[in-house]
């Protein structure tokens, strides 16, 4: 009986680049053990009535129905919604912006990067004690801007229940900015010259080329610029111990500090992995149109 062509080629696919396949073995098999391993351990004991220690006493969804019904859970779902959404938005606006002046092949162009470059080098918790003390209202921007002569001037937001997490967001902005800022400016410099100089052939305005021609170009560069963002925004904990501990009262609650306290301070491990699985949910909403983008219209091409 004879055997088709592709039968035969199978086993020579198998074998090519065997050395770099028995090498990935342990990654994979960290991945598989650590990580799918235990993200399913604490979806399963979510469900569980486990304090101190994990147990296997199943109790369905009472964890999930006790968490939408605490308030500092709900006030810290509001709270990423504002930060996720506004640092989302300014952080790709600033970032592009900074980007799009640096490639206008300015003077001491390096001086620049590395300046706009070097928040992000800092740990989240230097920043959020940096920012502390600059939003301080007796030693900050506030008492400066006081010392002027404009006595009458606020600016507290730490120190302010409704607008506190804006506070959290400008530290945020601050450190992320120049990280999205390297990321469009080498999405910029593999745009090829050609375009930029038929735009200027048919007089298309400068503002124009990059919202007509640039940006839509860019489309991967923004779409892994935005992954990294939502990331670190769905995780976001080291700004808010370092700047407000979660104050005045539970205004800068975020879903990571709720997990940390419940887990570890309230010894509540169940209500801790209800919690960190719907942070799950989140982040595979995120991760789902991310790889439609990046792997869906390619397939459809």
């Amino acid at each position: 009986m004879a055997t088709s062509p592709g039968t035969s080629k199978r086993p020579m696919r198998l074998l090519r680049n065997l050395n770099a396949k028995i090498a990935s073995i342990p990654m994979v098999a960290t991945a598989l053990v650590i990580f799918v391993g235990c993200t399913l351990w604490t979806v399963v004991y979510s469900f569980t009535d486990s304090k101190l220690l994990p147990r296997l006493n199943f109790v369905g969804f009472d964890q999930y129905d006790r968490l939408w019904g605490t308030r500092r859970w709900l006030v810290s779902i509001e709270n990423l919604a504002w930060y996720g959404v506004c640092s989302l938005i300014l952080t790709l606006v600033i970032g592009f912006t900074l980007a799009a002046l640096l490639d206008r092949k300015v003077r001491f162009e390096n001086t620049f990067r590395t300046i706009l470059l070097y928040p992000f080098a800092l740990s989240f918790i230097v920043t959020g004690l940096v920012w502390q003390w600059i939003l301080n209202p007796d030693f900050g921007v506030q008492q400066v801007v006081r010392d002027w002569g404009w006595t009458s001037f606020t600016f507290d937001p730490l120190y302010n229940p409704d607008i506190v997490i804006f506070g959290i967001l400008i530290a945020g902005i601050w450190q992320g900015s120049g990280l999205i800022m390297v990321i469009m400016l080498a999405g910029l410099r593999g745009i090829d010259e050609d375009i930029w100089k038929a735009a200027r052939v048919d007089g298309i305005p400068t503002w124009k080329t990059y919202v007509v021609v640039i940006i839509p170009m860019m489309r991967p560069v923004f779409v892994t610029a935005l992954v990294l963002i939502a990331s670190g925004i769905v995780k976001v904990y080291d700004l808010v111990v370092a700047q407000t501990s979660g104050g005045p009262g539970i205004a800068s609650e975020v879903p990571a500090k709720y997990v940390y306290d419940k887990m570890f301070a309230s010894q509540n491990l169940a209500q801790g992995f209800a919690a960190s699985t719907m942070m799950l949910v989140s982040v595979i909403i995120i991760l789902i149109p991310w790889a439609y983008l990046e792997f869906g219209g390619k397939k459809r091409g």
